[in-house]
């Protein structure tokens, strides 16, 4: 990663620091960096396309806001429709919700996510993800799926997911959540599963944090990557990211060395 690290450096080099500059058009489809808050750089930001996993983003907000984290879940039916990264929940097996919100949060696991969202809102969750959006101000933002598969009338853009990012950077726990490396979770009747993050900066990136990784044949890899170092805070959404882990180590690595 140090090497990824040096050779992403030597490209970022010319770029210009100026939230008004698209100095790397050719990282993502979208993507946007901020430092304590402040944009220094973003390309296409408004651009509104797929999510992919950082829906998760939300259906995690929601669980967070409305607490309860201790009750118990019965899993549904609905994870047997789950695609994708799943741990292997069956229905009728019961979990806290707090660890459904793990699996979801760590692993991205699409099972555990919907397991999550049909027990707080069922078949009106997408709905409410949609209401606490508008209430956020994501105005280019549409969920039509609380896990983030490919949906006709979903979209986001990285404007969006930095607002989004920094509602949920408000909560210590999904802060914590999204810096495990590995964790297992078990059922209520002690069947366990033993998790692996899916961000790859995890112990290998200096100060990194999460948040969440996504990934669809729509959307393409997307990531919002969090690292704090000596009391500063760097944030880069990267929206349809071929390389999206050389290019993060690349962004938050110039935004820290410009806050020298």
């Amino acid at each position: 990663m140090a090497r990824l690290a040096l050779v992403l450096a030597a490209w970022l080099a010319g770029g210009a620091a100026h939230a008004v500059d698209d100095p790397y058009p050719w990282i993502a489809s979208a993507y946007l960096v901020k430092r304590d808050g402040v944009v220094l750089w973003a390309g296409q930001p408004d651009a509104k396309l797929a999510p992919a996993s950082l829906a998760k983003l939300m259906t995690a907000l929601i669980a967070l806001e409305r607490g309860r984290l201790d009750e118990p879940v019965t899993v549904g039916r609905g994870v047997l429709q789950a695609t994708g990264t799943r741990i292997g929940l069956k229905p009728g097996e019961k979990l806290s919700a707090g660890d459904l919100l793990t699996a979801t949060v760590v692993r991205s696991a699409n099972d555990a996510c919907r397991a999550l969202a049909d027990h707080i809102g069922g078949k009106s969750f997408v709905q409410t993800m949609n209401q606490r959006a508008a209430a956020l101000g994501l105005t280019s933002t549409h969920f039509a799926d609380p896990c983030g598969h490919d949906r006709e009338g979903q979209y986001t853009t990285a404007t969006d997911l930095t607002l989004l990012a920094e509602q949920v950077m408000r909560h210590d726990e999904y802060l914590r959540l999204a810096r495990l490396e590995r964790v297992t979770i078990r059922t209520l009747d002690g069947r366990s599963f033993a998790l692996r993050n899916t961000n790859a900066l995890l112990g290998r990136y200096p100060g990194v944090i999460g948040l969440k990784t996504g990934y669809t044949e729509g959307a393409g890899n997307c990531l919002v990557a969090l690292a704090e170092r000596d009391g500063v805070r760097v944030l880069a959404v990267l929206l349809n990211a071929p390389n999206r882990w050389w290019n993060a180590v690349g962004l938050l690595d110039r935004a820290f060395a410009a806050a020298r």
